[in-house]
């Protein structure tokens, strides 16, 4: 059984597109669970999709206490974190429900309007595929992969890596995990749409030298996905 839980700050206007994105999966998961930490633009949903437990915060608290918070109160035996301005392919759940292992791993498809921004993040990790970059993500971590409840909350979403940019409290996360020999899988498969846009939360801070080159040479440089 796999447990969702959808994490928003300041995605209420895209938030409904990754909710039914999971409602209208090939094979449910036994339980979503909404989190807005305290942006206070997620009302709207609750009548839209009463069938959605919430946790709307009237206070931010932060993304470590938030995810800690929610990770707590699972009770599945698996449990995957999605942003909200993020989306599910259609099969994604239907996929996952075979896990085995104590991580499952997948590949991610980015898009939005600022997708570009893969290129200098990642470079030479992605290639174009059907207007948007795929970035495969074989035995890697990523913060919506799959796993099991019992063991992440063992470790809990309890600290952060600081890369010089923005905390990536789930890549500790994974580290402790597999540190306590987790077992890891992978499915081939692009199943999570990872979208850029204008309000995301975390912000890669590139110069416009840098933007120029993305948009100028960068995306002409990336091998086609065969």
């Amino acid at each position: 059984m796999i447990t969702i839980v959808i994490a928003s700050y300041q995605y209420g206007h895209l938030a409904a597109h990754c909710i039914e994105s999971i409602l209208a999966q090939s094979m449910p998961p036994h339980k979503i669970l909404f989190v807005d930490d305290g942006a206070r633009d997620c009302q709207h949903l609750e009548s839209l999709y009463p069938e959605i437990e919430y946790i709307l915060r009237p206070k931010n608290i932060g993304t470590v206490k938030n995810f800690q918070d929610m990770l707590s109160r699972i009770k599945t035996e698996y449990v995957m974190f999605i942003g909200a301005d993020n989306w599910l392919r259609s099969d994604a759940i239907e996929l996952l429900s075979e896990a085995k292992t104590d991580i499952v791993t997948y590949d991610i498809v980015v898009t939005g309007e600022l997708k570009d921004e893969i290129l200098l993040r990642v470079p030479g990790q992605t290639k174009r595929y059907q207007g948007d970059y795929y970035w495969d993500r074989l035995q890697q971590h990523h913060g919506s992969m799959l796993y099991r409840t019992s063991l992440g909350q063992s470790i809990g979403y309890k600290k952060r890596y600081e890369d010089g940019k923005h905390p990536q409290e789930d890549w500790n996360l994974w580290d402790k995990m597999l540190e306590q020999g987790a077992s890891v899988s992978s499915i081939n498969e692009g199943l999570l749409y990872y979208r850029r846009h204008r309000e995301n939360f975390l912000k890669y801070e590139f110069t416009d030298e840098e933007h120029l080159e993305v948009n100028k040479e960068k995306v002409q440089e990336i091998i086609p996905l065969e």
